[in-house]
């Protein structure tokens, strides 16, 4: 690839064209998944006022995004990733449409509560297997448009868009909500969708890489990618750091409890709480354009989810809503440090043969955690109360970030850039 961009251009990645449409289809993509998942959450908690009916949406969309996304990685390898991307964002074009219908009066009226829920949920299982295709074509995409001297500037960019994205999508939707009503906030996110289905359609297809490696059986090109992400040391830690922050200490899914029982600020209020952790992540990613956070990348990583679990516990005590929202923001501060390193890490070690492969591993133990994280908020909230379990989620954080240092001092003596 030829660019006459140079590593120190802060804007370097963004002035390539086939990476600026991905960045802009992942922030579109991003703040519609977000505004169906944020007017779903709140429209079931108002149905059922049961957390745990939260948590099953995020076990609804990970099991089968478990389940697939290892061969989602296999593919991403072997086939047009373009092409496996526009056909995942149809199925969750399609799944949304489905949404839409399901909550129509005239369906509404022949179907029992328990016939909806299950629909809603069969739904959700749809979308997570489209997103086991998505994302590790998504994931392995991404270093062919930029040059190797961009990793860590396309990298921070990438997040930053997400994040940008995580912020509108749960801002706006507690607001169109409330404006347009629940079944014409769906009618805009399927109208969304179809923009990022014209998105990707302007990225380039890029060619499979060609490898020397013999062709393999699909278990044992499975079970390759596996290998590299358990004996490549760092990659192993920087997921599991990850995970197990993410696992133990999201408050995501169950912020409507807060909203609704606790601080008692509605679905606007909803709004600002689901924003404030990208907001800090955001304003902490602008701040990492011109300081990235890879050159003690390994010490930077342990501090960054330290702190995400103690403003995780600060949070879980607070019944103040700005207070709330404080935390809330540097929980993303924090998470926005972790994820630009462990993204840089997934873009520097793993061969290009691999890459779709490695970003499989990296989705099922990273990317499902926040849904199985959603479903172990949920269920935790039910089994010991909403405050006990989010404050022992930050308490559990903590204990990973001291295991993972004490194994890992090596680690700090790496540099990514």
């Amino acid at each position: 690839m030829v660019t006459d961009s140079s590593p120190t251009d802060t804007y370097a990645s963004l002035r390539i064209p086939d990476f600026r449409y991905f960045v802009m289809n992942s922030f579109l993509m991003t703040v519609t998944l977000l505004i169906q998942e944020v007017i779903l959450g709140y429209e079931l908690y108002k149905i059922t006022h049961d957390p745990l009916a939260l948590g099953l949406v995020g076990l609804a969309e990970a099991l089968p995004f478990i389940a697939i996304s290892l061969f989602g990685g296999h593919l991403a390898d072997r086939r047009d990733k373009k092409r496996i991307l526009q056909w995942s964002s149809l199925v969750i074009l399609f799944g949304s449409v489905i949404l839409y219908l399901v909550f129509q009066p005239s369906v509404v009226a022949g179907l029992s509560q328990t016939a909806r829920l299950a629909t809603i949920y069969g739904v959700l299982m749809l979308i997570g297997t489209a997103k086991g295709f998505y994302s590790p074509a998504s994931s392995s995409l991404k270093p062919f448009l930029v040059p190797r001297e961009l990793y860590t500037n396309s990298a921070t960019w990438s997040s930053s868009f997400w994040q940008a994205g995580a912020i509108v999508g749960p801002g706006v939707a507690g607001f169109i909500y409330n404006w347009v009503g629940f079944d014409n906030t769906l009618i805009v996110v399927i109208g969304l969708f179809a923009i990022c289905l014209v998105l990707i359609s302007f990225i380039k297809p890029k060619p499979v890489p060609v490898t020397n490696v013999p062709a393999q059986r699909l278990t044992d090109s499975l079970k390759e990618g596996f290998r590299f992400v358990f004996k490549t040391q760092i990659v192993l830690y920087a997921i599991s750091l990850d995970l197990f922050s993410v696992l133990f200490g999201g408050v995501v899914a169950i912020l409507p409890v807060f909203a609704e029982d606790i601080l008692k600020v509605g679905a606007e209020g909803l709004g600002f709480l689901r924003a404030a952790p990208s907001v800090g992540a955001l304003l902490t990613m602008a701040f990492m354009t011109k300081y990235p956070p890879t050159h003690n990348a390994w010490r930077n990583m342990l501090l960054a989810v330290a702190g995400f679990g103690i403003t995780t516990i600060i949070f879980s005590v607070s019944t103040n809503f700005y207070l709330s929202l404080v935390m809330l923001a540097l929980t993303g501060a924090f998470d926005s440090v972790s994820v630009i390193i462990r993204q840089t890490i997934l873009q520097i070690f793993p061969p290009d043969h691999m890459r779709g492969r490695v970003a499989a591993v990296n989705g099922i133990f990273v990317s499902s955690s926040n849904e199985i994280g959603a479903f172990e908020s949920g269920l935790m909230a039910r089994l010991l109360g909403t405050v006990p379990s989010v404050a022992l989620g930050g308490v559990v954080t903590l204990a990973v970030v001291t295991y993972v240092y004490a194994r890992s001092k090596e680690l700090f003596a790496v540099r990514l850039g």
